[in-house]
């Protein structure tokens, strides 16, 4: 199986250019994955509060994105990126589980009304993570969210075509940090061309607050290793406070 970078976007190129690295889990037993696959407690939003919030434009999210100096555990400089014209990204067949497609939408901003990704450098580890984050209309965020939930209960693993070529992955869900009024978390796991590197595995944490869902991802091999709770708790605070009225 040809190994592949775990972005199914033009970022992938070009946050992790030349590791043609896989991404997948090994498989969960379906009683732990239900178990996990519980958010944290949504924190009650009213319609009127709902109402009351605009999505967040492209440029407000760049603003609320982090700043040189903000993250030590990081190189700099510290980049933000727009997604690329529409209809300009190689497109790649469907995969194999049609299920499973809210695990990738999510990552990638899918439907969103702006969305934005950061890429981070770290100091300890050279596989590098990101950061999705994206602003929707209405209550889609909500729909968006509840879709991804729903597909970790039955997604366990999928087939597909990448920058790298084809990949095959197995999905584990974990148990997300207590941030934002809705979390889930999940790491996709596959093998690397070399047995002794380990597996390559990437951990999603995803949190939505209000309109917006922020996708915080960290990639590793021979290891499984997770994205700073700080750093996101210092970032969806950020979302937060951008919506109040």
């Amino acid at each position: 199986m040809q190994a592949r970078t775990t972005r199914l976007t033009t970022r992938a190129a070009a946050t992790f250019i030349g590791l043609a690295l896989a991404s997948g889990c090994a498989t969960a037993q379906e009683s732990e994955a239900t178990a996990e696959v519980s958010p944290t407690t949504p924190s009650p939003t009213t319609p009127s509060a709902r109402a009351r919030a605009e999505p967040l434009t492209t440029a407000q999210l760049k603003d609320l994105a982090f700043k040189d100096g903000e993250v030590p555990q990081a190189h700099e400089p510290l980049s933000v990126q727009a997604p690329p014209p529409e209809g300009s990204e190689r497109s790649f067949p469907p995969i194999s589980v049609p299920a499973c497609r809210p695990l990738i939408d999510v990552r990638s901003g899918e439907g969103s009304f702006a969305h934005v990704f950061q890429v981070f450098n770290w100091k300890r580890n050279i596989m590098g993570g990101s950061s999705t984050l994206a602003s929707y209309e209405g209550d889609e965020a909500e729909q968006r969210f509840a879709a991804l939930r729903q597909a970790l209960t039955t997604c366990r693993s999928y087939e597909g075509e990448g920058y790298a070529g084809p990949f095959e992955v197995t999905v584990r869900t974990e148990t997300p940090p207590q941030v934002g009024e809705e979390a889930l978390a999940f790491r996709e796991i596959s093998p690397v061309g070399s047995d002794s590197l380990g597996d390559s595995s990437e951990q999603f944490i995803v949190v939505r607050t209000g309109n917006t869902i922020a996708t915080f991802s960290e990639l590793s091999v021979g290891a499984d290793l997770s994205f700073p709770t700080e750093l996101i708790s210092r970032q969806v605070e950020r979302l937060k406070d951008a919506q109040q009225p």
